[in-house]
């Protein structure tokens, strides 16, 4: 098929020649399967349509943005009629205010807000905000957790020195000793704990939070006087309607949002109790698009839609619809086939695939019948979506079930994962 991809292989030539690698990030399509495109035109509600004009049903979302489908009407609008007012102005609208009362009235740790653009943005200003108000230095995180890009949390070396990274003590997530451990080093010098709402580090089963690690990492913040920050980022709006924690009972001191709390656009938040104010008040941080009035319009409309539609319990139904039919099928096809996370952010995995050989040629599959599945990294469902939509991924499981039947004994290893099976 000679025009197979061909928009997108022209694209990713001529990026290549002005984008460093081509592409970079967590949007690089490098550790994906090779028929996976890298450019898209369009999305709506709950489909994307690549470059080449090909349509799928989107189980990414955007890696997140995507709450209440592309394109949503209301909340484009929103950011339509905000942009014909100005949004980078010399100074903040009201909608800033706004925005801020309407997150601290919706989540119960909360006493106030700030806000910037990205998730690294806010889990750095949590970070810089729990050293003001401690005035100590160390920081507590899980192994393997994914808190940001910038060089104090980016997940690879290239560009940073160990000293970015220095006042960092790890332990294993739900892991109460190791927990407990990673506390007594950093003794009279814990600035902070930090934690996800629940275990989703990509290439690996996700986990919920044990209630008892997140009762002892609340107990210990206390005792030591740190704060507890619950980087609420990825699960923001898709678990509860409130920081995640609160779902366990235990509330922290600071947590961070991003990804879906304006559907798409460019917004993310810090908020905090009173008993961060005062450090956070004093640390200098700043962003030329930070103050945008756009954003904040499209936030304040998802919030609204938030609190007014049953959006969380039809995600919820859906998911766990797909769950179900998920595991039918791969019984039948006869794959061990693992779902973990929230029924509204599942991750894929097959058993006995520990270079992903099955993961990448199952994925492969869906996408050919017009679903896009990611084959490591968790996924999420919108409130776009529906029961048909549903269908329609589960019919094209099924089949590429049977696909994977058919080439499983014959699959060849997939080189550019060969650092999972050599760790």
């Amino acid at each position: 098929m000679a025009g197979f991809n061909s928009v997108d292989r022209d694209l990713r030539r001529r990026a290549e020649a002005v984008i460093p690698g081509g592409m970079y990030g967590h949007q690089s399509v490098a550790l994906l399967p090779d028929d996976y495109p890298q450019f898209f035109a369009s999305g709506d509600g709950a489909w994307i349509t690549d470059v080449d004009g090909r349509r799928y049903l989107d189980f990414m979302c955007a890696y997140g943005p995507s709450l209440f489908g592309y394109a949503h009407p209301e909340i484009d609008a929103a950011y339509v009629r905000r942009l014909g007012q100005g949004d980078a102005l010399t100074g903040p609208s009201a909608l800033m205010v706004e925005l801020a009362e309407a997150m601290v009235g919706m989540v119960s740790h909360a006493d106030w807000a700030m806000f910037c653009k990205n998730g690294t943005d806010a889990t750095t200003m949590a970070m810089m905000a729990s050293r003001a108000q401690t005035g100590r230095k160390t920081i507590v995180l899980a192994r393997g957790a994914y808190h940001g890009a910038a060089p104090w949390c980016t997940p690879r070396p290239g560009g940073t020195t160990a000293e970015d990274k220095a006042n960092q003590v790890f332990c294993a997530y739900n892991d109460i000793a190791s927990l407990e451990a990673a506390v007594a080093r950093a003794g009279d010098d814990l600035a902070a704990i930090f934690a996800a709402p629940f275990r989703h580090d990509a290439f690996v089963d996700q986990a919920a939070p044990d209630p008892a690690y997140a009762r002892r990492a609340r107990e210990l913040a206390d005792e030591r006087g740190a704060m507890l920050v619950v980087d609420d980022v990825r699960a923001g709006l898709r678990v509860v309607r409130d920081c995640s924690w609160e779902a366990i009972g235990v509330r922290p001191d600071l947590s961070t949002w991003g990804k879906c709390i304006a559907n798409g656009h460019p917004i993310s938040a810090l908020l905090g109790s009173d008993s961060a104010r005062t450090g956070a008040a004093s640390i200098y941080v700043t962003g030329s698009f930070w103050y945008a009035g756009a954003a904040m319009a499209a936030a304040l409309e998802t919030l609204k839609l938030v609190r007014d539609t049953d959006y969380l319990e039809r995600m919820q139904g859906l998911g766990e619809r797909l769950r179900a039919g998920l595991a039918e099928r791969a019984a039948v096809a006869g794959f061990g086939f693992r779902q973990t996370g929230p029924a509204t952010m599942p991750l894929f995995l097959f058993d006995d695939d520990p270079d992903l050989r099955k993961g990448f040629c199952w994925s492969s599959a869906m996408l050919a019948r017009g679903v896009y599945v990611h084959p490591w990294h968790n996924m999420f469902l919108c409130a776009a979506m529906t029961d048909a939509d549903i269908d329609f991924a589960l019919d094209a499981a099924e089949q590429s079930f049977q696909t994977l039947g058919t080439q499983a004994n014959d699959l060849p290893p997939v080189e550019k994962l060969a650092f999972l099976t050599a760790r």
